[in-house]
């Protein structure tokens, strides 16, 4: 375990521990309405007993821990810890051995960015590891069993998905859901001497995703609705939409504040990938528009899904974001995008 304290640039010796593939519920893998195609079940398993996790300082309170194939956000400070996202569940103890070695006191709050496993997966264990900020009559409020773990906040339809609340998907573990919801536009926390904002943005990589903006820190978590590594990955089985998606990279351009040259400034954790600022995400939203209007332009003149597929609205970008194999290739973004796109029957 080591933690690293360095310049936003000299993190992408990280980036390879990032590109593993994501890991999604078993109901988004089954629904043949879901684009996430599940994965063969001829492949081995993967020993994550021999994965390392990697701490990297990014700025004020905040770290980056990378490893756990989603990132995680760390938020330390006098009132304890803070996490947006758990990871995946076998990496779950190698999570809390993190943590702790950057703070004694205890884990208070679990912040979930959206419902996928490989951001949710640990919250079971890694929140049995906390307590919730709570007392006086408040732990009979909320019983004492609850107060016995760290508080799991997310948006109201994320606890919908994974409690089975929705009629569709397959319920996961109790001990792993959401023990707090929130279905305003905002939740606000003030924590480790600094405001957190919590930002639901509608229907972008699914229906429930949170942004967290570290207000003193000047530190944005994005969860999936920006990754580097991939074209945007759109869940339409659970509510995703393109507009969505660019509405979200709109609205973390519109938060961040760059620096000098339009470097550093306000850093941005994204769910998958190297820690960047804005100038990053500026070209990602870029690449993002420009895709979504050629398919709209392409829908507009009658064009079918095999036809907008076969034009490849996407190629000049493949090299960098494209994939042919794997849990989402650039044919299942297209086809996101035109389902996002085309006129409701």
């Amino acid at each position: 375990m080591t933690a690293t304290h360095s310049h936003v640039r000299t993190c992408g010796r990280f980036a390879a521990l990032c590109a593993a593939s994501l890991v999604f519920g078993l109901a988004a893998a089954a629904d043949k309405k879901s684009p996430v195609k599940p994965a063969a079940a001829a492949q081995p398993a993967h020993d994550y007993s021999k994965d390392e996790l990697h701490l990297l300082k990014v700025q004020g309170n905040i770290y980056m821990l990378v490893g756990a194939v989603g990132n995680i956000t760390v938020q330390v400070g006098k009132d304890g810890v803070l996490l947006v996202d758990t990871g995946i569940a076998p990496m779950a103890d190698k999570v809390i051995a993190a943590y702790r070695s950057l703070s004694d006191r205890p884990l208070r709050y679990i912040v979930n960015t959206h419902l996928h496993a490989d951001h949710t997966g640990g919250n079971e264990t890694v929140a049995k590891s906390g307590m919730t900020v709570a007392g006086g009559n408040v732990v009979s409020d909320i019983g004492a069993s609850a107060a016995n773990q760290a508080q799991v906040v997310a948006f109201q339809t994320v606890l919908d998905h994974m409690s089975g609340a929705d009629g569709k998907d397959k319920p996961t573990p109790q001990g792993s859901w959401p023990t707090e919801t929130y279905t305003t536009p905002e939740r606000h926390i003030y924590f480790n001497d600094e405001g957190v904002q919590i930002i639901h943005i509608p229907n972008a990589h699914t229906d429930g995703d949170s942004m967290v903006f570290f207000r003193k820190s000047d530190v944005i978590s994005t969860g999936d609705l920006f990754v580097t590594n991939r074209y945007p990955i759109v869940d339409l089985a659970h509510g995703g939409n393109i507009q969505g998606v660019i509405a979200a990279l709109n609205k973390i351009i519109d938060i961040a504040i760059p620096a000098d040259l339009q470097e550093d400034g306000t850093l941005i954790i994204p769910g998958h990938g190297r820690l960047c600022d804005v100038a990053d995400v500026v070209f990602y939203q870029e690449m993002v528009t420009i895709i979504r209007d050629r398919v709209q332009d392409m829908i507009n003149k009658g064009m079918t899904l095999e036809q907008v597929q076969a034009a490849k609205p996407t190629r000049d970008y493949d090299p960098r974001y494209g994939a042919s194999s794997g849990m989402w290739t650039t044919e299942q973004f297209v086809a996101a995008v035109y389902k996002s796109l085309s006129p409701k029957k």
